[in-house]
């Protein structure tokens, strides 16, 4: 059911973390490297595990620049090593629930204010508008509206805070390259499944996560030259757009990193339940939106694999 855990010095494999009802399968798929830490070491450790380099062209990193008023978004402090080490530009898209993050102007103050212009440069994608990348056989959207700077980048970092989310259940990696790289009115989009990109319309809850795979089938079809890092800290119910999130009632769980988004995705979801730390609310907020649907739609949209080898490694 889940994903069998090995450690990177020995090719044996050892007892398997308790499992979460929510389809991940026997060793055999892709690797998802793990430390029990959250710290600088162990962000750099976990990257350079995946053994795979971005290219020499220019390096998005992809991460929320999170709502003033939170403060459980990834800190400066702590990602600053990893971005150095790809000298990547960070990268963010305008929100479209309004806030300080939903105009171009002020999303840069909040990038400024959140200390992330000073340990890079820094970059909202959408700012001359919308970037259209095509749907192919998806659930709902026969396009996908990313930041028009989108395609100035050869390669992308996603670097996900790994928590809760009121609408998604979870936000990760495929949250990140969703709703993270789309546009204002590629973000409407989504939430509508297709059927509004200039106001705000809510589709059925399982509507908007198939969209949320369908926008990632587009985005890693125009762009495969990406490699995803977790962290799986703060662990709110909440997200980092919300301006006053829950405090969290579980302990840090470590960095995770994977090529494959939905491997890795479906890696914390089951680290979550295998926890024993008070973890009921952030399983209840999965269960509750239905979370583990967008798993299952991208695996079919051939996004990634439910399957995964989690491979702990020192950070």
């Amino acid at each position: 059911m889940d994903g069998g855990v090995r450690d990177s010095s020995s090719a044996s494999s050892n007892s398997s973390t308790s499992g979460a009802s929510t389809g991940a399968s026997a060793t055999g798929g892709p690797a998802v490297y793990f430390a029990r830490n959250v710290s600088d070491g162990a962000l750099q450790a976990t990257f350079a595990a995946i053994g795979q380099s971005l290219g020499n062209g220019k390096v998005g990193v992809k991460l929320s620049s999170g709502e003033p008023g939170g403060n459980h978004f990834l800190q400066p402090s702590l990602i600053e090593g990893l971005v150095s080490s790809v000298s990547g530009t960070i990268v963010e898209c305008n929100t479209a629930y309004g806030g300080d993050r939903s105009t171009t102007e002020a999303h840069y103050r909040v990038a400024a204010d959140h200390g992330f212009a000073r340990i890079a440069d820094f970059q909202i994608m959408d700012e001359a508008g919308s970037l259209p990348l095509p749907v192919d056989g998806g659930f709902h959207l026969s396009e996908n509206l990313v930041g028009a700077a989108f395609s100035d980048y050869g390669g992308f970092l996603v670097l996900s805070h790994f928590k809760g989310h009121t609408m998604a259940g979870f936000g990760g990696a495929l949250k990140n390259i969703s709703i993270g790289m789309a546009s204002r009115e590629g973000k409407l989009l989504i939430h509508s499944a297709g059927k509004n990109r200039t106001s705000w319309q809510s589709a059925a809850q399982n509507d908007f996560l198939e969209s949320m795979a369908d926008a990632c089938k587009a985005v890693l079809a125009a762009q495969p030259n990406m490699l995803f890092v977790n962290v799986m800290n703060n662990l709110s119910v909440d997200c980092d757009c919300d301006s006053n999130p829950a405090l969290p009632k579980m302990a840090d769980i470590g960095v995770l990193a994977s090529t494959d988004p939905v491997a890795l995705d479906q890696a914390c979801v089951d680290l979550v339940y295998a926890s024993d730390d008070n973890s009921a609310d952030l399983i209840e907020r999965v269960e509750s939106r239905n979370g583990a649907h967008v798993l299952e739609a991208a695996e079919s949209l051939g996004v990634g694999s439910r399957a995964y080898e989690l491979v702990e490694i020192k950070g």
